[in-house]
């Protein structure tokens, strides 16, 4: 069966994963995490893509974006494939790739996942055992969000905004949330949504996406079509 397209929608959030080829890790101390947000910070800024949540995680990094154009996503990841491994691959004497092909994304109902999956990308160290609390973990944006650091790679969307009238009203609630954390089921839908590139949302969200684009909203049912009645 051929590979379906990216679906990819100017002005729509999109929850990205890249992994690094055969899980091995994408950076190999602080030197390398610090080049690879750097260089994220200024390709999205290249391509006009606002990135609201991330993590960088041993193998994998997670990005919650915006593009403000159909093809602005894309170009920000090849863009920064092509500076950060470059690089990377000059530091540590190496050829060859380092991603796991192509990156996995899907868009996603903003006024519904937005928040839950900003939550989703904080935990991930925790989950993890790399970190005890999300704001100590540094290669993410909780520190951002949670007052500790100004991270210039964050676009803050208007829903964080709501949390709260004053940023220690947003960091009490947002600290709230990721104490709270979430369920299994909440997060697997998350993840499977995004490694196999099926829009996150309602039915109405679903419906809504299918007249921008004319790629499948959700999988199609396995099997043979059934057979009408006899009437």
């Amino acid at each position: 069966m051929a590979r379906l397209p990216r679906l990819a929608l100017a002005h729509h959030l999109h929850h990205v994963i890249h992994r690094g080829h055969n899980l091995q890790p994408i950076a190999q101390d602080d030197d390398d995490r610090r080049a690879l947000i750097a260089a994220l910070q200024d390709c999205a800024a290249t391509q006009k893509v606002a990135i609201h949540a991330y993590v960088v995680m041993p193998n994998h990094l997670h990005l919650l974006a915006t593009p403000t154009t159909q093809d602005g996503l894309s170009r920000m990841m090849q863009s920064l494939g092509r500076r950060y491994v470059a690089a990377y691959n000059q530091r540590h004497q190496r050829v060859g790739t380092l991603w796991e092909g192509r990156f996995r994304a899907a868009p996603v109902e903003a006024s519904t996942f937005l928040l839950p999956l900003m939550r989703s990308i904080e935990l991930n160290p925790l989950r993890a055992g790399l970190a005890t609390e999300p704001a100590d973990y540094p290669w993410s944006s909780a520190a951002h969000h949670l007052g500790r650091r100004r991270d210039p790679l964050i676009s803050d969307p208007a829903d964080f905004w709501a949390l709260g009238n004053t940023p220690f009203e947003r960091e009490l609630t947002w600290r709230r949330w990721l104490e709270e954390g979430e369920a299994e089921s909440e997060r697997k839908r998350i993840i499977d949504a995004a490694l196999k590139g099926w829009p996150l949302g309602s039915p109405a969200f679903l419906a809504a996406l299918s007249e921008l684009s004319p790629r499948p909203t959700a999988p199609r049912p396995r099997g043979r079509p059934k057979k009408a009645a006899p009437g």
